[in-house]
């Protein structure tokens, strides 16, 4: 098993792509909501692409992430961007990554949920309107497509199930009226399940075939991204910048069977996985076709990504305790 530090160190390295398409960015980057899953590899990550001023920020409940991007080179302010006043106290920046949103806890907080995921984007977006912004939202705001077949398009039918997804569309909605009168260039990334050891729906399943927990195959079919090629192509993504806001999918290109995963994980940890129900004739899934046309296809396969989450839960690695819930069909999380 690598280390969690090798782990780190091989999502931050940057290619020589993110090196070039930091290089074109003047002036700082400004990531707001910094602390999440992505957030702070994504920070460390533009500082050693050698981005002129990286400044993260979030509420930092965990003293220690904040530390930690400070010691790799992050300027860090903790702020509540749910708070009266508080975008017009942050700095100016051109480039900013809106990364805030609120899923996990999201049923029985559903005004929080609808404050986070749909207000505070035409509020960013009114802040930062003579910025370029990348604002990362969800592939849940999509309908289900037919399973297993290539997911939806950008131009896809739309059909957000649950309150989380729908709040979801909300803020998008508000961001691209905002770009559209402002002006403002916006790219919308809808993201679908990036996944790292600690975190995504293999480690969801391998957790499971591991300690023998029965696996759900009702939504049976998912992409998948490993973390570190997500952040490499968030980099990347400026140029894409608009008015009216474009729209990109960010995911794997591949359309993977939870069974299939499972059971590739079974034969690396040595178990037979343990499966309920049967897979549904459609699932959420996204086509990333666009992505690997303009910006070439990730890094690390499915392949790579099953054998070092296997290896991590056998050797019991860090986990950040956040189920994904990926197999909610109710939307709630």
């Amino acid at each position: 098993m690598v280390s969690e530090t090798a782990l780190i160190d091989d999502m931050t390295t940057p290619t020589p792509e993110v090196v070039e398409a930091v290089r074109q960015l003047d002036g700082p980057i400004l990531l707001l909501g910094v602390s999440g899953k992505m957030g702070p590899t994504l920070a460390e990550l533009l500082v050693r692409a050698g981005a002129q001023q990286v400044v993260g920020v979030a509420r930092f409940t965990d003293a220690e992430k904040r530390r930690y991007l400070e010691s790799v080179g992050v300027q860090t302010i903790a702020c509540d961007l749910l708070a009266d006043e508080a975008l017009k106290e942050l700095p100016d920046a051109p480039n900013v990554l809106f990364l805030a949103g609120f899923k996990f806890g999201a049923t029985g907080n559903e005004d929080a949920t609808w404050a986070m995921n749909a207000a505070l984007p035409g509020a960013v977006m009114v802040r930062y309107a003579q910025s370029r912004i990348v604002y990362v939202s969800s592939g849940n705001v999509y309908a289900y497509a037919e399973a297993p077949g290539p997911g939806s398009t950008e131009d896809g039918d739309l059909g957000p199930v649950g309150e989380y997804a729908q709040s979801r569309l909300g803020g998008e909605r508000v961001a691209q009226y905002a770009s559209r009168v402002r002006g403002t260039p916006l790219v919308i990334v809808r993201l679908f399940y990036a996944t790292e050891p600690r975190y995504g729906i293999i480690r969801d399943l391998a957790d499971k075939v591991w300690q023998q927990e029965p696996i759900d195959l009702t939504m049976g079919y998912v992409n998948q991204i490993w973390q570190g090629d997500a952040n490499a192509y968030l980099c990347r993504f400026f140029p894409l910048c608009d008015s009216p806001a474009d729209v990109i999918n960010l995911t794997g290109p591949d359309t993977l069977s939870v069974r299939e995963l499972a059971e590739q994980l079974g034969k690396i940890m040595g178990k037979t996985p343990l499966f309920t129900g049967t897979e549904a004739p459609d699932a959420l899934l996204g086509d990333s076709r666009r992505l690997c046309a303009e910006f070439g296809r990730p890094r690390v396969g499915p392949e790579q990504m099953l054998r070092t989450v296997a290896e991590w839960v056998m050797a019991d690695g860090l986990s950040l305790d956040k189920p994904t819930k990926y197999e909610s069909r109710s939307g709630q999380f």
